[in-house]
């Protein structure tokens, strides 16, 4: 029995030595390892989306692109405008302002996103591969766009890698975790 007081004493010891900012650093670097909710920010254009352009009372040069592989869209009149990596507003605002350089007035534009670039999903699924996205798309119906779960299949966690990151991050699986346009889903196989 003095022996474990003895241990007990020591512990005690050690966890008052922790400083607090070492103890605030260890759990955040934890707290970083299994996210316990995804939030997605706004929706950035990438290559492979299909937008609509329309300029307002200018019917030829409304229509519908592709962000090609540079991330640029190739318009009428204006040549190659920047369009991956800005949300579907600052593209607006790219257009109107180089519509405004030399060619109207006053150039009113809305762009529209079409088709969103695909997801991926790999792993313990009956079909893994590449599939459209669709808006409001969570894990549980990315899984079942891939036939489901394989009998080996984790269900309780999910890697999430975004199409801008090279990290992936895990994620517990919910019927309300997102799923964005270009992120590659892994379903681990779950230990016996």
């Amino acid at each position: 029995m003095a022996g474990f007081r003895t241990i007990a004493a020591l512990l005690v010891i050690a966890v008052a030595s922790v400083s607090p900012a070492s103890a605030s650093v260890a759990a955040a670097a934890h707290s970083d390892e299994v996210k316990t909710e995804r939030v997605i920010p706004t929706y950035r254009l990438g290559v492979a989306d299909k937008i609509r352009v329309i300029t307002f009372g200018e019917p030829s040069l409304t229509g519908e692109f592709f962000i090609g592989g540079s991330g640029k869209v190739s318009l009428p009149l204006v040549g190659d405008v920047q369009a991956a990596g800005l949300t579907t507003r600052e593209f607006q605002t790219a257009v109107e302002t180089a519509l405004r350089e030399g060619y109207l007035k006053d150039p009113h534009v809305s762009v529209e996103v079409l088709t969103y670039r695909p997801f991926y999903i790999l792993g313990e699924v009956q079909k893994p591969g590449e599939y459209p996205f669709t808006n409001g798309l969570t894990v549980m119906n990315a899984v079942a766009t891939a036939n489901g779960f394989t009998y080996r299949a984790n269900k309780k966690r999910v890697f999430i890698k975004r199409a801008e990151s090279a990290d992936e991050v895990e994620y517990p699986i919910t019927s309300t975790t997102p799923v964005a346009p270009g992120d590659t889903i892994r379903i681990k196989e779950r230990f016996f």
